[in-house]
């Protein structure tokens, strides 16, 4: 349980706790992935089914930016973010009959979403809704809307086993460590050729959230 002590942690004054970053970069490169995938289908493909996460247009704020301005306001303990991460894939998990995925258009929703919902289920004084509809930059409505949509997606399942959360945890580590590896030194070429096979290995890929 070190290494979730060590990322539950909050980074020092202005910094953005290193959970935080860590959720940040998974979702990024999910939804970066599924928008490729959605610019890649044919324009005969049906359009994704109606949702209440799915935005009628992207969000002019990046991943990033988004969760940091969260963890800003929400004033959340660090622990909130990795159920959050939990409810996201239930969410997920179980809404691949509806074909929610997370991209561009629906990931900030469920992002202020769930962790609204971590919030609520692990802190003792948090925010009201009206709060979170503020810092999510959406309506008081229709986060009272999401909220309940994004409950009887998980099937009001909120309770986390440690064993779970330490699951969770590991993968968010994994995903830090990944970021903070420092970039490898530049090959020097002499006498030799490498073929494609002979490319540096990279960090593995983790647990995708693509439903």
């Amino acid at each position: 349980m070190a290494g979730c002590e060590e990322l539950v942690e909050s980074g020092g004054a202005g910094d953005m706790p290193r959970v935080v970053a860590a959720l940040a970069g998974i979702l990024e490169r999910v939804a970066e992935r599924n928008d490729a995938a959605a610019a890649a289908e044919l324009p005969a493909v049906a359009a994704p089914a109606a949702s209440a996460f799915r935005a009628t247009t992207k969000p002019g704020i990046s991943v990033r930016a988004y969760m940091a301005r969260i963890a800003r306001f929400a004033g959340c303990s660090p622990a909130c973010y990795v159920v959050a991460y939990v409810y996201l894939d239930r969410l997920l998990r179980r809404g691949r009959r509806l074909a929610l995925a997370v991209d561009s258009y629906s990931v900030h929703r469920l992002l202020i979403t769930a962790v609204l919902a971590a919030v609520k289920f692990m802190d003792d004084i948090c925010y009201n809704n009206a709060y979170f509809a503020k810092v999510g930059g959406i309506s008081l409505v229709e986060m009272n809307y999401l909220e309940v949509d994004f409950l009887f997606g998980v099937g009001f399942d909120l309770n986390v086993a440690p064993e779970t959360f330490a699951d969770y945890c590991a993968v968010l580590q994994s995903e830090l460590l990944c970021a903070e590896a420092p970039p490898p030194p530049p090959l020097r070429l002499q006498h030799c050729c490498l073929s494609d096979d002979d490319a540096g290995a990279g960090c593995s890929a983790q647990q995708q959230l693509a439903a």
